[in-house]
């Protein structure tokens, strides 16, 4: 295993590209809309009602709101407090790998599960671009951790904690939290044989408290919506709060009813798995596959040195996502964990048993991948954006010592196959945090036209929209959202300032509307990258423009 100093001070570096990616402008959509739903709780004092813009919000439940509003509460709106909760929640999540890795296998195992976790291409994304999953993925697996505690021992306080992170899972995304924390627990009882763990009293305690838990979430439900059988929900009126969270959701997730569809592919989650466990990818393949080849040699017969928990509940969960008809890549966190601690099992059975030939071949993969990440970080810095700040310049040199010194380091192979994974990690999110986001979110427009607004004092209360585009970004460092009008309406109105695109500029002057002054910004959808964009020399064939203009 490698040392305890340079695990905890791989930890520590990765601790600060967390942070240095805390202060990247907030990404539309998800992330700016979260955010200005946080920020209105706050800002009205009403923390029952969800709204996203001017309606009511059924889809997802309000945990992650809260603590998102709590930490306005606390530190104030700002686009670095917003990711603390997820944060801690990630931080969480990797505490708990450790504790889980612990339980099935040894110490080491528990280590390195977290250090794999914490570098995941979609973890660290997560905590940049934070959304539910953050605080999903890390009450879900400190359940999952928990549970299997007391499954294992039978500890009145671990089941009692699971119960715990089991509600606030519940809470935050609806009853995906409750497949993913029970598929796998149900593989291990199951394998393990441990079914009179279900038949003890304790469980009603566990149950009282995962009520208890749940129970503010759903009162905020019955409060907007069952109180309200009038207000009509994407068409639908007689909209039951607690019979939607309990019963609808998942299956309109299936179906892709009310929120639409967006794949039918049924492998969608099997090739996005191969960048978002970056740098572990091959690795983690490897391990299911070995892991498999090892169960059905045993006829998937009991064996005490073995653990279906993992594999199980990785396998039921792909299955179950997988033919939901609306998809995307971060739906795959929650199942990071448990990646996390299967792989760190197979690469500490490679130490443990001097695998030499196997560990040879995935050393020479993970230095393939490492090249690849330096070829796409030299990119992202020298062609893509060129980097021009001399303290960038000087943390890229440090990483790359960095990364040189311990890929040419003569050392056991198991501890350079780690820590040369983890220096891909390190090195790409760098780049990405330090330099490529922010470059990136310059032509986010409605982040871009705040800057404008508040250098030149645009009173925030006057601006207006014609459209029914969102305008997320612009709505959160505003601290205030854009209010809809009509073009009509807008003939009646004096002093006032108009977010507009490039059509909606056209509808204003086919309608007579005229203005003194105007401000431009480049707009992009920045989520949706495409080679143009990319690319700087055809970069102006795909950029839009947003206008803020002023009506005397």
């Amino acid at each position: 295993m490698i040392s305890n100093l340079r695990y905890w001070f791989l930890i520590l570096l990765i601790v600060l590209v967390y942070i240095a990616g805390t202060f990247v402008t907030l990404f539309e959509n998800d992330s700016a809309q979260f955010a200005v739903m946080a920020m209105r709780m706050v800002q009205e004092n009403d923390f029952l009602n969800l709204f996203k813009g001017p309606n009511e919000y059924l889809d997802k439940p309000h945990m992650h709101y809260w603590l998102a509003a709590l930490s306005f509460k606390l530190f104030g709106i700002y686009d670095w407090a917003y990711r603390i909760p997820g944060i801690l929640a990630t931080l969480l999540g990797a505490y708990s790998c450790f504790g889980l890795g612990r339980l099935l296998y040894n110490a080491h195992t528990g280590k390195l599960a977290a250090l794999i976790f914490m570098t995941a291409q979609t973890i660290v994304l997560s905590v940049i671009d934070v959304r539910t999953d953050a605080i999903l993925t890390g009450f879900t697996i400190f359940a999952i951790w928990k549970l299997a505690t007391y499954i294992e021992n039978g500890s009145v306080k671990a089941i009692i904690l699971g119960a715990l992170g089991a509600g606030i899972a519940f809470s935050t995304k609806g009853q995906i939290a409750i497949l993913v924390i029970g598929l796998p627990l149900l593989c291990h009882v199951a394998y393990t044989r441990k079914w009179n763990a279900f038949l003890n009293w304790k469980v009603l305690i566990a149950l009282l408290v995962f009520g208890i838990v749940i129970s503010p979430m759903l009162y905020a439900y019955y409060h907007q919506f069952d109180l309200h059988p009038e207000k009509v929900i994407r068409g639908k009126s007689n909209r039951s709060g607690i019979f939607f969270i309990f019963w609808e959701q998942s299956f309109e997730r299936l179906s892709g009813e009310g929120i639409g569809k967006n794949s039918s592919d049924y492998f969608f989650f099997f090739h996005t798995f191969l960048w978002v466990f970056l740098p572990w990818t091959i690795l983690a393949l490897t391990s299911i596959w070995c892991r498999i080849k090892t169960f059905i040699k045993l006829k998937f017969e009991y064996h005490p040195k073995q653990e279906f928990l993992t594999l199980g509940g990785i396998i039921l969960v792909f299955i179950l996502i997988s033919f939901a008809q609306f998809k995307l890549p971060h739906y795959l966190n929650v199942t990071i964990p448990l990646f996390s601690v299967i792989t760190a099992s197979y690469l500490y059975d490679l130490h443990r048993f001097q695998k030499e030939k196997a560990t040879k071949y995935l050393m020479a993969s993970q230095y393939f991948i490492l090249a690849i990440v330096f070829i796409a970080s030299a990119l992202l810095c020298f062609f893509v954006f060129k980097v021009t700040s001399l303290f960038t310049y000087g943390i890229f040199l440090v990483g790359g010592i960095i990364i040189i010194y311990y890929a040419l380091k003569r050392e056991a192979r198991y501890v350079r196959l780690i820590t040369v994974s983890v220096c891909a990690s390190l090195l790409l999110n760098t780049v990405l945090n330090f330099h490529f986001y922010p470059n990136l979110l310059a032509y986010q427009g409605g982040s871009a036209m705040a800057s404008v607004v508040k250098e030149n004092t645009i009173p925030v209360d006057r601006i207006y929209k014609i459209g029914n585009d969102f305008t997320w970004a612009l709505d959160f460092y505003n601290r205030h959202p854009v209010q809809l009008i009509t073009a009509e309406d807008l003939k009646e109105k004096k002093d006032i300032w108009v977010y507009a695109n490039e059509k909606e500029l056209e509808t204003l002057r086919a309608t007579g509307i005229d203005w003194d002054k105007r401000h431009s910004v480049k707009q992009f959808r920045i989520t949706r990258l495409q080679g143009k964009f990319l690319n700087p020399n055809t970069r102006y064939k795909v950029l839009k423009k947003m206008y803020l203009i002023h009506i005397y």
